[in-house]
């Protein structure tokens, strides 16, 4: 029954003879007894997944073995094969989220890493999988060693895979006389300087051209704008890379642009609003960056944006922040960075509509370092982003008190709060009412002196009391760089007996507040706190002190504890 099955789903789609003679001549008849038990319920698993499934594993044969596999670039990749097609119910992310979760759940990869949500972010396949998944596509897909004599390719071969390419230009030799049927072309831990153009001219069908990870990469030749099939580009981790060719803007189908950590890269093309299919453009890292092109403001179909630069001076060239205002269709991750520098930043910000973009689920807002500066206040203010926001980062903000962050409380799906360098601010803002904070970090506050009951909430004695819970659902807690913080103050207005504050915090870390004189009574009483952090915290570490310290007995229950 199984060999009926496993010779059933194998010519279930052969429709020529010759396609039958490929089967009968396939090495699985050739398969030890041992083979044969350790493929047979892949096999099984693999003959009853959807075929959009079985088409994103057998994708995973680009991989070498051992890869760590980012969850949201493989969907990509996906997405560039035009593996996932978008319906009137899901789009094809969605699609390709569902597909990655069919194969996690059935055992195709595993070994998952994931974030401080629960969410999976990285994962693996099993050595025994990559090779079932190589097996099956041997014909068309191929992973090469740069040291190794590189053999003719097939007339199927479609996906191909380098590694270990030495220092240079890269060329194909003469014997693959197939390169423009392959679609795919990826390097792993190699390091090329760039791809000759006669190369690059050959590459007529790639959909999909990952040049990442590569520090030495100086050079993309102007001949990729040829490559009008081109969906994905990957040139992330490059360092050495200076520039992008214009001619990149002739690639009017590609949807990925992925510049990560280019950290040498000091422009984009101007032409970049000719990319009208973009829908991913990720430039987080890249430092030298003046502005981002103009034209990108005009993209109608960008969905990811995760760096925004705002331009210091005036440069007609460069996208203004309001530009963001017609971009409804943004999601996962946006960080502005150097706010604060221009007159019209309060108003700028205010065109970019933040609070109409549903789909964001995290902002960041990076304020340029120096002096402080009026208006700050009206740019807090200015950014107050849509309800469904899971991630915010306030850094380098110069503003005196809290107060312009009052919408923070209307945020009610709010997951993880980063405030970070507020140089001149001396009051928290009041946190604790959030209903779905998971994760709070508050870091290099120098001015703040007391951690007053506000933070916790409001003090009106009959808000707070009405509230019951404070901080109902924070797991994670962290304080570093408070230099002044001498006092930390709990609920003293009310009867702090009807009230529980942190009911889940299972983790609080406090580095580099040399001056805290004491933790807070309610922290003694959490059940669920199972580590505590102090480092370089002077005064705690001496009364917190293991068995000699007065107020060991306090937090002698807890599991995991570190303090020097």
């Amino acid at each position: 029954m199984e060999e009926a099955l496993t010779l059933g789903s194998l010519v279930w789609d052969k429709k020529t003879i010759r396609e039958w003679q490929d089967v009968l001549n396939s090495k699985i008849w050739e398969l030890e007894e041992f083979e044969e038990q350790a493929f047979q319920p892949l096999l099984l698993s693999y003959y009853d997944l959807a075929p959009v499934v079985k088409r994103c594993l057998l994708y995973c044969a680009i991989f070498p073995k051992d890869y760590k596999l980012k969850k949201y670039r493989l969907i990509e990749l996906w997405m560039s094969q035009n593996f996932v097609i978008s319906n009137k119910n899901k789009n094809k992310r969605r699609i390709g989220q569902d597909c990655f979760e069919s194969l996690a759940m059935r055992s195709f990869l595993q070994d998952f890493e994931r974030d401080e949500f629960g969410d999976i972010v990285m994962c693996k396949m099993h050595d025994i999988v990559h090779d079932f998944v190589q097996f099956l596509t041997q014909k068309e897909c191929k992973i090469v060693e740069g040291n190794e004599k590189m053999e003719v390719l097939g007339g199927k071969v479609r996906h191909l895979t380098l590694t270990s390419v030495p220092y240079g230009e890269f060329s194909f030799p003469a014997s693959f006389y197939n390169c423009e049927n392959v679609r795919t072309l990826t390097f792993f831990d190699s390091k090329l300087e760039t791809i000759s153009r006669d190369s690059m001219l050959q590459l007529k069908c790639l959909r999909t051209l990952r040049l990442g990870g590569n520090r030495w990469l100086k050079e993309v030749p102007k001949e990729i704008g040829g490559l009008i099939h081109l969906r994905y580009l990957d040139l992330s981790w490059s360092e050495s890379l200076k520039e992008i060719p214009e001619a990149v803007c002739e690639c009017i189908n590609l949807q990925t642009l992925d510049l990560r950590k280019c950290m040498g890269l000091e422009k984009l093309p101007k032409a970049m609003g000719k990319l009208i299919n973009l829908k991913h453009l990720c430039v987080w890292g890249c430092s030298r960056l003046r502005y981002l092109p103009k034209g990108i403001g005009s993209l109608k179909r960008l969905q990811s944006l995760n760096w925004f630069i705002i331009c210091v001076g005036e440069d007609v060239e460069a996208m203004k922040l309001g530009d963001l205002g017609s971009m409804n269709q943004l999601q996962g991750s946006l960080w502005i960075r150097g706010l604060g520098e221009k007159d019209d930043d309060a108003s700028e910000i205010e065109k970019a509509q933040l609070g109409k973009k549903e789909h964001l689920s995290r902002i960041g807002v990076d304020f340029q370092g120096g002096l402080q500066r009026k208006g700050e206040s009206e740019i807090v203010k200015a950014i107050q982003p849509h309800p469904n926001l899971e991630y915010l980062g306030i850094w380098r903000c110069h503003i005196l008190t809290a107060e312009s962050l009052y919408w923070i409380n209307s945020l009610h799906n709010l997951r993880r709060v980063s405030l970070y360098d507020w140089e001149f601010c001396e009051v928290l803002p009041p946190l604790g009412k959030l209903p779905s904070l998971e994760s709070l970090e508050i870091q290099r506050m120098k001015k703040v002196k007391k951690v007053e009951v506000d933070f916790l909430a409001r003090e009106e004695e009959e808000e707070v009391s009405e509230t019951k819970i404070l901080f109902s659902k924070l797991k994670r807690l962290s304080f570093a760089g408070l230099e002044n913080w001498e006092e930390w103050e709990g609920i003293t207005k009310v009867d702090s007996s009807e009230i529980t504050i942190m009911p889940r915090l299972s983790e609080l870390t406090i580095l580099r507040c040399p001056k805290l004189k004491a933790l807070p009574g309610f922290l003694y009483k959490i059940a669920a706190l199972q580590t505590l952090t102090i480092l370089d915290c002077d005064i705690l570490a001496r009364e917190y002190e293991k068995g000699v310290g007065k107020e060991w007995h306090n937090i002698s229950h807890i599991q995991n504890l570190t303090i020097c």
